[in-house]
């Protein structure tokens, strides 16, 4: 048994504890609104059979948590993974209402799931689960009440037969709205496969130039590893790559490799798809995962699953930037030690929001149907991924340099204002719109 594997990650007690650190950095907050924001809206828990490719029958349990609505309809991904919790969902959809409200999207934050191995079902009982968990939440759901999105495990087939079965069952309306994610064919957005990892790129590339590593000041030249060769980590790669990056290391589920003169992603992706894995790529060394977290490079990109950095490996790490495509890769133990040891992270609720907002774009595209051109989309996306940065960097830059204060009590917390991190930095500014908005707003009845 790994180090990793010994401990137990707690999800909802990590987003508590980002909470509480970003909550350093606002002011004050009223004792009630701390609870408000603190705890979801809404979670639907289902249960359902589904009639197996040889006849059997199989029962699977779902879930959908709407953490917040203050500034518009639910917004989230669904994920379909095995290991998949209750307490994992609330979580991530807590993230993404504070993501959204700091991307200033009008969308609350929710996810979803189902508990099920896709690597061991077929497309057609993937199809009826989709459908049934569809069904199941089809009065939740919907163009202004709660729009889902792709997530780990699923795509657009998935969002296409979630469109599908909410469109009969609501018949006579735009549905298209219903989910983002979709193919092109069916309302999709151009741009929105990449946007993650190409948000990834922009925010990085935004962030270098701000100039905290003074020789290294744009991705051009900069050596990359990538845990996760998924569809994030491997847009990154070709886009980072693109602009003049070296990508020295990736891994898949298998495992990874690392090259000290790099790799082109396009020869990768090639071999992953012929051999269902990147390892074995000729001339390269293979590697474990975590192995891989622990490469000498400039730029590290988490883009696989949570929990990957934690406080029994956070002082191997030998990156200079960490840059969180997957959400939640780092834990509140592993944010502290790096923070000590002077390697920046940006958090997975800025670094990964160009998938959100681009999705974003499609609900608006199928609202008032159109579709924009592939520059169109790339352009907003880019202009939003620095907008965001610029913005928490500059209040960062204010805690640094001591032109910002709070009223809250740190002592008690151990909390250095001088020394924040970007995280609880970017969530302040997210918890602070949506505790606002929530006043303006009034409390109802």
């Amino acid at each position: 048994m790994t180090e990793k594997q010994a401990q137990t990650f707690d999800p909802i007690e990590m987003s508590s504890q980002q909470f509480e650190l970003a909550s350093c950095y606002i002011g004050e907050l009223r004792t009630g609104l701390i609870d408000f924001l603190k705890h979801p809206k809404r979670i639907s828990i289902v249960n359902f059979p589904v009639e197996m490719d040889d006849g059997s029958v199989q029962s699977f349990q779902g879930y959908r948590v709407i953490h917040n609505t203050v500034f518009g309809p639910g917004k989230g991904g669904i994920r379909f993974h095995p290991d998949l919790t209750m307490d994992e969902v609330i979580s991530l959809a807590k993230l993404m209402t504070w993501k959204c409200a700091l991307v200033n999207i009008p969308f609350g934050g929710a996810k979803g799931g189902v508990i099920c191995d896709t690597k061991l079902l077929s497309e057609s009982e993937l199809r009826r689960i989709t459908r049934r968990f569809t069904s199941e939440l089809a009065a939740n759901i919907g163009p202004n009440i709660d729009i889902p999105a792709p997530d780990m495990y699923t795509n657009e087939q998935t969002m296409a037969w979630i469109f599908d079965t909410y469109d009969v069952l609501h018949p006579g309306k735009n549905n298209r709205p219903v989910v983002t994610g979709k193919p092109i064919e069916m309302g999709g957005s151009f741009g929105r496969h990449e946007a993650t990892g190409n948000g990834v790129y922009h925010l990085t590339e935004r962030f270098l130039s701000k100039g905290l590593l003074a020789d290294q000041q744009t991705v051009a030249g900069a050596r990359v590893a990538i845990q996760g060769f998924g569809n994030v980590g491997a847009v990154s790669a070709t886009t980072f790559h693109k602009n003049g990056a070296l990508i020295i290391a990736v891994s898949d589920s298998q495992g990874g490799i690392y090259r000290q003169s790099g790799f082109d992603p396009a020869e990768l992706l090639a071999f992953k798809a012929e051999h269902g894995t990147v390892v074995g790529m000729p001339d390269s060394l293979t590697l474990t995962n975590d192995d891989l977290l622990q490469v000498d490079c400039d730029i590290l990109i988490p883009a696989a699953s949570s929990h990957q950095i934690h406080q029994n490996n956070a002082h191997n790490i030998n990156a200079r930037v960490i840059v969180e495509a997957a959400n939640s890769p780092l834990t509140p133990e592993a944010d502290k030690i790096l923070s000590e040891r002077g390697i920046y992270v940006l958090p997975d609720i800025i670094a990964n929001a160009g998938g959100v907002t681009v999705s974003y774009f499609e609900w608006v595209q199928n609202q008032i149907n159109q579709q924009w051109d592939l520059d169109e989309v790339n352009t907003r996306l880019q202009k939003t991924m620095h907008r965001v940065l610029d913005l928490v960097f500059s209040r960062w830059q204010g805690f640094v340099v001591g032109e910002k204060t709070a009223t809250n009590d740190t002592d008690s917390k151990n909390i250095d204002l001088n020394k924040p991190v970007f995280r609880s930095i970017a969530l302040s500014i997210a918890i602070e719109r949506v505790a606002k908005a929530t006043l303006i707003r009034g409390i109802w009845p």
